[in-house]
């Protein structure tokens, strides 16, 4: 048995025949107006997206720019941080040395 049988035939032609293959001149320019609409959206949705992605790098550039200078002023403030504990240390040891001195040379009257 064929699968294209002579009955479905005239079917199939007149369904080609209902619906020329090109579109008319009218349907023409109207699909070349759709076209050049969509192309249009799709280029203005382009430029959006465009100009969201620069501003969002500003923003990032911005926020990064802030950290920066926020992370350098915690590095001068440790740094003098630092400097003063330093100086403390250095009291501490001096300070710790005259007790020190001033124990042994208590001790050594005591003895004597």
């Amino acid at each position: 048995m064929c699968s294209f049988s002579s009955e479905q035939l005239p079917y199939l032609f007149l369904g080609f025949a209902l619906h020329p293959p090109w579109p008319s001149k009218r349907q023409h320019q109207h699909l070349r107006l759709n076209i050049h609409k969509r192309r249009r959206a799709q280029l203005q949705e382009a430029r959006r997206r465009k100009r969201m992605i620069i501003l969002k790098l500003t923003e990032i550039k911005m926020r990064n720019l802030k950290l920066y200078m926020e992370n350098q002023s915690i590095i001068e403030e440790n740094q003098k941080l630092r400097k003063q504990a330093m100086l403390l240390h250095k009291e501490n040891d001096v300070l710790l040395f005259q007790l020190q001195k001033k124990l042994s040379e208590q001790n050594n009257s005591k003895t004597n």
